[in-house]
């Protein structure tokens, strides 16, 4: 009586173990241009040197797709998933004033697909190499009977660093401080259920150009806050809107305080005959509303905050009264 193997039972170790050397490795070293791993790469744990800093606080992030990720496979547009990945992490470090220096993902999926994965990495690697990120290193699980053929799963784990000095204290945020909004390049990687349902129920109304549109990457934001550090800016605190919105990730920091915001219609692409099928108060609790990122600075830095990158506008101020309120229009 033969015995069963492991490849047998689906999954194939030796073709992850070549995936791992052929691919990841491969595509990993365009990470490493002014940052260098502590060691090897390839082994149990990463490492990284942080004697550059006096006093190093790190800081971490974890996030995924969502179910945006069931239409970027279905328009394969995988490499833009990648890009979602590292973005939704690298963005939330880059909030705390620190320098993102490792990531890490994790994909699982049925069946190891060579090009599928390739894909992936591409696009984790082209945006972790722009804002100076290693992949460090990360876990493809092949898992048959778990995850559906033609699903992937995916999530993804920054990790930064920052002299405590340099840390952000979004106490110091004060009543009349400006907050500078930052365009997003769309619905990013939060809200997607519902402009699936959008999408599902009015399908007629939408090309496929327009879908795959909707589908940009979430945009990275290091250079903005470079731009804001270079300037000398006193930031008293940075957002990445993500799932809540404008009103949700501000709120999360600001305590008793509050902020009255203006933001114009949101104009681009499909974007509008997506949140016009919409509750109205329901899409600025959902989305990003056009602006991905926010500083709060004092109003003496505003020109700074305003020059640190292209599309950045005033879109409010801080109050004493707690909470938020956005206004379209």
């Amino acid at each position: 009586m033969s015995k069963l193997t492991y490849k047998e039972s689906g999954v194939d170790t030796k073709a992850a173990a070549a995936l791992v050397t052929d691919v990841f490795g491969d595509l990993r070293r365009r990470t490493e241009q002014k940052r260098k791993l502590f060691g090897a790469f390839g082994l149990f744990a990463a490492a990284y040197d942080l004697s550059d800093y006096k006093e190093p606080v790190i800081v971490t992030g974890c996030d995924g797709v969502g179910t945006k990720l069931e239409l970027l496979i279905h328009h394969d547009m995988l490499e833009n998933a990648g890009k979602d990945l590292v973005a939704m992490s690298v963005n939330d470090v880059l909030t705390t004033g620190g320098d993102p220096i490792l990531f890490l993902d994790y994909i699982g999926i049925g069946r190891i697909d060579k090009s599928q994965i390739t894909r992936l990495i591409e696009g984790m690697t082209e945006w972790l190499a722009a804002c100076d990120c290693i992949l460090a290193g990360g876990e493809t699980a092949e898992m048959p009977g778990i995850v559906p053929d033609g699903l992937i799963e995916l999530s993804g784990f920054a990790i930064g660093a920052v002299e405590k000095k340099d840390l952000l204290n979004p106490e110091r945020v004060e009543v009349g401080d400006v907050l500078v909004g930052y365009p997003s390049d769309g619905f990013h990687a939060n809200g997607w259920s519902l402009v699936r349902r959008v999408l599902k129920e009015y399908a007629s109304e939408f090309s496929d150009e327009e879908i795959r549109g909707l589908l940009a990457p979430t945009r990275l934001y290091h250079e903005e806050v470079r731009a804001l550090k270079e300037a000398g800016a006193d930031i008293r605190a940075m957002a990445h809107i993500t799932g809540g919105g404008l009103t949700e990730n501000l709120e999360r920091f600001l305590g008793t305080r509050g902020a009255d915001i203006q933001i114009p219609e949101w104009t681009l692409g499909a974007i509008p005959k997506v949140i016009a099928h919409c509750d109205a108060q329901g899409i600025i609790d959902t989305f990003n509303m056009g602006w991905g990122w926010v500083a709060i600075v004092p109003p003496a830095d505003k020109a700074k905050a305003l020059a640190a990158g292209p599309g950045a506008r005033e879109i409010g101020v801080i109050t004493a009264e707690h909470g938020v309120r956005v206004k379209v229009g």
